[in-house]
């Protein structure tokens, strides 16, 4: 059985919080990670231009089968002043 209190789950956003991502940022984002490991250091073998497209393909093919990629809203600006 899944245990659905625990205390550092992530909430699910609410639909006003999301918004659909454009095919650009999809592939700017899978290009990204084909790069660069979780701490943000390139892979050893994560060559740009494979990266590039190999996202390309991912995105293209994703658009083909019928996916939607939401995100969440940017959060506002800090108003520190």
């Amino acid at each position: 059985m899944a245990d659905d209190s625990h205390p550092h789950k992530p909430s699910a956003p609410l639909a006003s919080e999301l918004t659909a991502a454009t095919s650009d940022e999809i592939t700017e984002a899978l290009a990204y990670a084909l790069r660069y490991d979780a701490r943000g250091k390139p892979r050893p073998s994560g060559g740009q231009m494979v990266a590039s497209l190999a996202a390309e393909r991912l995105m293209e093919h994703l658009h083909l089968a019928g996916f939607v990629l939401m995100r969440r809203r940017p959060a506002p600006p800090h108003s520190a002043g």
